[in-house]
């Protein structure tokens, strides 16, 4: 799809500031200049106000705040049109429902004690399952299907039960349950680029390059400790993120660990940063804890600058069944960050990170050593 900026013009730029009046970014009729009347032109350009609506749009949604009406941007809009009772709600194998609807029913579900997973806005298999187990309990037909019965059954619970976070309890006590060993443990790797998809070129270095190596010398060092790995697309190819996503979960991957670099338009913009899952209505527990280690790990064994970690609504994070981050290893647009990314003990100091922050992920807390001392040993081999 074409992307949509400040100054364009057209139909669609006229839906997206419908769409945005209808959630109150926007008044319900754009503003017009001192003595001119209203009109289709007005309406259908990207002014400043609609730019300002999108940002905050972009910002309540988790979304890379841009201004820029894209893919993930676009989609948001149409899923956020959608309240619960809107419309039938159901499990569609190879084609789930999205919306904000979905959202609301798992959120609802899930502080009833239903296991939903996360709120993630998509009607899958596991939502399905708590919408039976649901109808079950209220003597209604068991069909997955969220429809007028259903909810009138919800609407008369919704104040019995309210607040606390039952899904990331569910998260927490299943890393107990598999205890400190990594041995068998199978990690998905993604570059984040690859094919024809260069991604960032600066400074000498190709992005699809860098996260190429990144990804072979992470795959090496998991293994090497015992884990099992699936490459998520080979360097000829650079399938959509929610095919990625798609590639993962056939695989039954317990974790999903994705690869970049960053950029920016101002070449003073540096540092590491790591994303997961996560918006207003609630986050991956355990992605959050990943991410958290990961950028702690990285920072310890580098000297580039903190970014932070994020919760994003990406398709990457969102549609993978198992917690997955997202690593923006350095800014390839700064010069300092690229001789970092373009020496190979910056990448092999990467990997040792990612394996140590997997490692930490398991341990329990009396047995978690401090930041940056971890050194997880290989699994001896026959010789």
């Amino acid at each position: 799809m074409k992307l949509l900026r400040l100054g364009d013009r057209g139909t669609r730029v006229a839906d997206a500031r419908v769409a945005l009046a209808y959630l109150s970014f926007l008044p319900a009729a754009p503003r017009q200049p001192d003595g001119e009347e209203g009109g289709a032109a007005d309406a259908e350009l990207f002014d400043d106000d609609l730019d300002r609506a999108v940002r905050a749009f972009q910002q309540s949604r988790g979304l890379s705040v841009d201004g820029i009406i894209g893919p993930d941007t676009a989609r948001s809009l149409e899923e956020a049109r959608h309240g619960l009772g809107d419309r039938l709600l159901f499990h569609a194998p190879g084609q789930s429902l999205t919306g904000d609807d979905v959202a609301a029913l798992q959120e609802r579900l899930s502080n009833m004690g239903f296991d939903v997973g996360r709120s993630d806005g998509i009607f899958g298999p596991r939502t399905e399952s708590a919408v039976r187990d649901f109808q079950r309990n209220r003597g209604l037909e068991p069909d997955g299907r969220c429809g007028p019965h259903t909810l009138r059954e919800l609407k008369r619970l919704e104040r019995t039960v309210t607040g606390g976070r039952p899904d990331m309890l569910r998260e927490s006590v299943r890393l107990l349950v598999r205890g400190p060993s990594l041995l068998g443990m199978l990690v998905a790797i993604d570059a984040g680029h690859g094919g024809d998809d260069q991604g960032v070129v600066a400074h000498g270095l190709t992005e699809r390059n860098v996260v190429a190596d990144l990804a072979r010398r992470l795959e090496a060092r998991l293994l090497s400790s015992g884990l099992e790995t699936f490459r998520v697309h080979t360097e000829d190819e650079s399938p959509d993120e929610a095919e990625r996503a798609r590639r993962a979960n056939e695989q039954g991957a317990d974790l999903l660990v994705s690869l970049h670099l960053d950029a920016s338009d101002s070449p003073k913009a540096e540092g590491i940063s790591c994303y997961y899952f996560g918006n207003a209505r609630g986050s991956s527990a355990v992605g959050e804890r990943l991410a958290a280690l990961i950028q702690k790990e990285l920072v310890s064994r580098t000297d580039l600058v903190d970014c932070w970690t994020h919760a994003k609504t990406w398709d990457l994070l969102r549609r993978t069944t198992m917690p997955a981050v997202r690593i923006e290893v350095g800014y390839l647009t700064n010069a300092r960050d690229a001789a970092a990314l373009g020496s190979p003990n910056y990448r092999a100091n990467v990997a040792e990170a990612i394996l140590a922050a997997i490692q930490r992920l398991y341990l329990p807390p009396e047995q978690d050593p401090p930041t940056g001392q971890l050194r997880v040993p290989r699994v001896a081999t026959p010789s």
